[in-house]
């Protein structure tokens, strides 16, 4: 038998998956480590298939490690008879504590099969909440900005635990980064803000993320020649009319053939140590 480890999204009780909401439906225990997963798994489950576990609140590693090895051995029993399942906001392997009971699972009780269910994470869902495209080969780096601080050096990051965004935001401002930052998005537990002012957000809140691109950042994809003043772009030909000056095939979008010569996602050097 199984434990899942199912991503329930950012929070909405209708953003969780196809999979997951049929792995929890089926599934004989559904096990959450907190009250907001919690509170989307029973939008999908009866509360009396709930199983809490409780963690401490510590940054005591051996307190921590202790914890974890409890909640492995109450779950191990019911995932050998049966398939359980880990509930977690987000997806499991993104900044999730879904991550601590594999590895105690594994060290402890390794006849335990385990299988996850990805969810929607804010690391893809701020970009629809904060209304920014990412376009194809841009690079994009993810950084914690917990307690103020401001990583710097690509030329775009989404920033995770940004509990003091004045502080976070003086420090992006002097390196030459515009940020917006979005609270609770696409979660149906407390107020959602998208905002570009921190002030608005002083008060601490661990669902606080920011995304942060460098002011002087020049992007022209192909298409933003159609938001000019109308009239075709030179390269728009009409079908089959062939390139006369280069000798070149027609290109099937209308675009200019080029030649690449860097790898997609590292147009502006941000796969060098971020990997």
């Amino acid at each position: 038998m199984t434990l899942y480890g199912v991503g329930l999204g950012p929070g909405e009780a209708d953003l969780v998956t196809v999979r997951g909401k049929r792995v929890l439906e089926t599934a004989d225990v559904v096990y959450s480590p907190g009250r907001l997963s919690r509170s989307v798994a029973l939008e999908h489950v009866d509360e009396s298939a709930i199983g809490d576990l409780d963690f401490p609140m510590t940054r005591d590693e051996e307190q921590l490690r202790a914890a974890w090895k409890e909640a492995a051995a109450t779950v191990a029993p019911n995932a050998a008879e049966g398939d359980v399942a880990f509930v977690t906001l987000g997806d499991p392997n993104v900044y999730s504590t879904f991550g601590h009971l594999r590895r105690t699972l594994e060290a402890f009780h390794p006849e335990v099969e385990v299988e996850i269910v990805p969810g929607v994470s804010a690391v893809t869902a701020f970009a629809t909440a904060l209304g920014v495209e990412i376009e194809a080969g841009a690079g994009l780096s993810l950084r914690e900005a917990a307690d103020g601080r401001s990583p710097t050096g690509p030329d775009r990051m989404i920033l995770f635990k940004v509990t003091d965004a004045p502080a976070t935001h003086e420090g992006l401002a002097e390196a030459g980064y515009e940020v917006t930052y979005g609270r609770r998005l696409f979660m149906e537990q407390g107020e959602t803000i998208v905002t570009d002012d921190p002030t608005e957000l002083e008060d601490r809140d661990y669902y606080t993320l920011a995304y942060a691109e460098k002011g002087d950042l020049a992007v022209e994809p192909a298409t933003a020649a159609f938001e000019s003043d109308g009239e075709a772009p030179e390269s728009d030909r009409s079908a089959g009319e062939s390139d006369e000056s280069t000798g070149s095939e027609p290109i099937a979008d209308g675009g200019e053939e080029v030649t690449l010569e860097r790898a997609e996602g590292c147009v502006h050097g941000d796969c060098g140590g971020h990997r």
